[in-house]
């Protein structure tokens, strides 16, 4: 008689419950979801705090690529005046003058904490599309 007891025991403890596991799993991908929204920031920050970090020692600040951005949207590329569809275009042409005088093709980007996202960003496309890292 004792070892159909045995067997019954064994045959209850093959059987797993599920369903606890798997409430403790979704409510730890609850917590890390709301954790891992908490820690990074929302999106492309841009905040001008009044302290320019200077550039690095190796880059001659008066031989980089002046890109200025004004609270109204208008873009200065080297002190002329583009648009955003003539952006792309001016960025390249400054890197190409830049490369034949053997001058550094280090992009600085001067902009408005009112100015819009998209034309920052646009900015930084225009650098990588003409082969600036």
């Amino acid at each position: 008689m004792t070892s159909a007891a045995v067997r019954q025991d064994g045959d209850v403890m093959a059987e797993i419950n599920v369903t606890l596991f798997t409430d403790v799993l979704l409510v730890l991908v609850i917590v890390f979801m709301i954790l891992a929204s908490m820690a990074g920031p929302p999106g492309f920050q841009k905040e001008l705090t009044g302290h320019i970090k200077p550039l690095p020692s190796h880059i001659d600040p008066t031989r980089v690529i002046d890109v200025m951005v004004t609270r109204a949207g208008a873009i200065y590329v080297d002190d002329f005046a583009t648009t955003n569809s003539g952006l792309y275009v001016a960025i390249a042409n400054a890197i190409a003058a830049h490369q034949a005088a053997r001058l550094s093709t280090h992009i600085a980007i001067i902009a408005d904490a009112d100015s819009k996202y998209d034309t920052i960003i646009r900015i930084l496309d225009a650098g990588r599309q003409a082969g600036v890292r």
